[in-house]
C-alpha cells in the first residue's frame, strides 16, 4: 500500500500499539502495506459505494489547504488529448527505477487535511467525463473504514505550489465489493471535484487523460506519482504485463508510499503529457512493493463504476 501514514508522537505509541492489536484481533487490519492509522475522519456512504460530500466538509478542507500550498497565477488551459497528435514512444526506463519527472497538469497528489497539518499521501489524475470534473485514484486512498472526508486534490503540484488551484470532492464512488471486503480486484475509485475558487471545470483547466476499458496488455506505459513528502513527482516507464486475469502488473523499482492511485498511462501526447489511463496503482497488496506495482484490471466492473460516477446518476441514501 502506498498511502501516507502519519507517525504518532512519543506519548501516542502505547495507544497506537493497543489500537493495532485490537484491529488485528477482529481481523480489520489490512495487509503489510495497509493503513494503520485509526483516527482518520470518515463517513458512511450508501450500500452501492457512493458518497456525496457535504459542502461544509469541502470548505473545511479548502480552508486547511490555504496554509499548505501557494496558488500561483493561472496558466493557459490545457486541451484534452485528441487524435492525430504526436505520441511518445515510452521506452523502458534505464535503469528500471523511478526517477524525478516533470509534473503533468492532470496528475497531482491527494492531500489529507484532517489529522494535523495537511500532507499528501496518494496520487490521482483527471479523466475525461461529461461533467468535466472527474478524478481517478485507488479505492484504498479514499475509503478505509469509511469514506475520507478530508480530501483535497492539487493538480500539477510542485515545490509547494498549486499552479491549477485546489479542488475538493463533491462525491466519491467505489465498488460495493471494495466497501464490503476490500476486494483487490476493485481497488479503483472515482472522485467528482469542484474548485475552491469558482465554478470552473477541472478538465478545462488541466486537460484530462482519456480512460480505456478492457485495455490490451504488453503496452509501453508511464507511471507518474507523488511519494510521501515529495515536492516533485517520480516517473517510470516500462511495458505492462498481467498478474493473473484481474490484475495489471508494472515492474519498476522505487515507487514508494504515496504513489498509490498513480495513473498507468499509455499513448502519451508529447506536447501535453496527457495520455490514456489503463490502470491506477493499487489492487494486489494495495499497490505492490518496491520492485513491482499492480492495478486492478479495468474490465466491465470498472467501466460500470466510471459511468455511474461520470453521469452522477447514483442516488445517495443518508
Amino acid at each position: 500500500m502506498r498511502l501516507n501514514v502519519r507517525a504518532p508522537g512519543p506519548a501516542g505509541w502505547t495507544a497506537l500499539a493497543a489500537a493495532v492489536l485490537a484491529l488485528a484481533v477482529i481481523g480489520l487490519l489490512v495487509a503489510t502495506r495497509g493503513l494503520a492509522a485509526t483516527d482518520a475522519p470518515v463517513a458512511e456512504g450508501d450500500s452501492a459505494g457512493h458518497y456525496r460530500e457535504p459542502a461544509a466538509l469541502g470548505e473545511a478542507s479548502a480552508q486547511a489547504m490555504r496554509s499548505a500550498v501557494r496558488t500561483t497565477v493561472a496558466r493557459e488551459p490545457v486541451q484534452p488529448v485528441s487524435r492525430g497528435l504526436r505520441i511518445e514512444a515510452l521506452p523502458a526506463s534505464e535503469p528500471l527505477q523511478a526517477a524525478s519527472m516533470a509534473p503533468s497538469p492532470a496528475v497531482g497528489p491527494l492531500f489529507y487535511t484532517g489529522q494535523g497539518d495537511p500532507d499528501h499521501g496518494c496520487t490521482a489524475s483527471v479523466v475525461h467525463s461529461p461533467s468535466g470534473n472527474l478524478l481517478i485514484t485507488a479505492a484504498h486512498c479514499v475509503h478505509t473504514g469509511g469514506f475520507r472526508t478530508d480530501l483535497a486534490f492539487v493538480p500539477g503540484y510542485h515545490d509547494g505550489e498549486a499552479p491549477y488551484g485546489v479542488w475538493v470532492p463533491t462525491a466519491i464512488d467505489v465498488a460495493p465489493q471494495w466497501t464490503d471486503s476490500r476486494d483487490p480486484d476493485y481497488d479503483v475509485a472515482f472522485v467528482r471535484v469542484r474548485s475552491t475558487e469558482g465554478d470552473a471545470q477541472i478538465e478545462r483547466v488541466t486537460g484530462a487523460e482519456q480512460i480505456r476499458f478492457d485495455p490490451p496488455v504488453h503496452r509501453p506505459a508511464r507511471v507518474l506519482g507523488y511519494p510521501n513528502g515529495s515536492e516533485q513527482p517520480l516517473g517510470c516507464q516500462n511495458t505492462t504485463t498481467t498478474e493473473g486475469p484481474t490484475q495489471l502488473r508494472f515492474d519498476c523499482e522505487g515507487l514508494p508510499n504515496g504513489t498509490s492511485g498513480s495513473p498507468v498511462l499509455t499513448d502519451v501526447d508529447a506536447a501535453t503529457g496527457l495520455g490514456t489511463v489503463n490502470g491506477v496503482l493499487g489492487g494486489k497488496d494495495e499497490g505492490g512493493d518496491d520492485e513491482t506495482s499492480y492495478s486492478s484490471y479495468f474490465g466491465p466492473a470498472v467501466e460500470a463504476l466510471y459511468h455511474r460516477a461520470a453521469n452522477g446518476s447514483q442516488p445517495y441514501t443518508q
